[in-house]
């Protein structure tokens, strides 16, 4: 079972340590330029949002985590569907508390119900 309280926490860390990018502009931009270590992305966003962003993070071979439908604003306080996790140390921790890539983009359930993370 997945810490998902130590992700909620490692998120907004991230935030105030300003290795967060928020907005389909600046997440995407970070994605392509190489700069995302990890890309959290919340499971209420459309469709056609979902397979944007996991064609960009494919091809920049970048993680991607799918959060439960209103985790992210929870946890970092930002409205929005995405975050883009700049490279480095707080991206690798958040990391390990992801459950295990899989091949489709399928959100994971936590036993916890005040939510948790998924990842495809």
């Amino acid at each position: 079972m997945q810490n998902f309280n130590k992700l909620r926490g490692l998120m907004g860390l991230c935030v105030r340590a300003r290795q967060a990018v928020f907005g389909e502009d600046g997440c995407l931009k970070t994605i392509r330029a190489g700069n995302c270590g990890l890309l959290l992305l919340d499971s209420g966003a459309s469709k056609a949002t979902q397979e944007k962003y996991h064609g960009a993070c494919q091809n920049a071979n970048v993680t991607v985590g799918l959060l439960p439908e209103g985790m992210l604003h929870e946890a970092t306080g930002k409205p929005g569907v995405a975050m883009a996790v700049l490279s480095g140390g707080l991206a690798q921790q958040m990391k390990q508390q992801l459950p295990v890539m899989s091949g489709e983009m399928q959100p994971m359930k936590s036993a916890n119900h005040s939510g948790g993370a998924s990842v495809e």
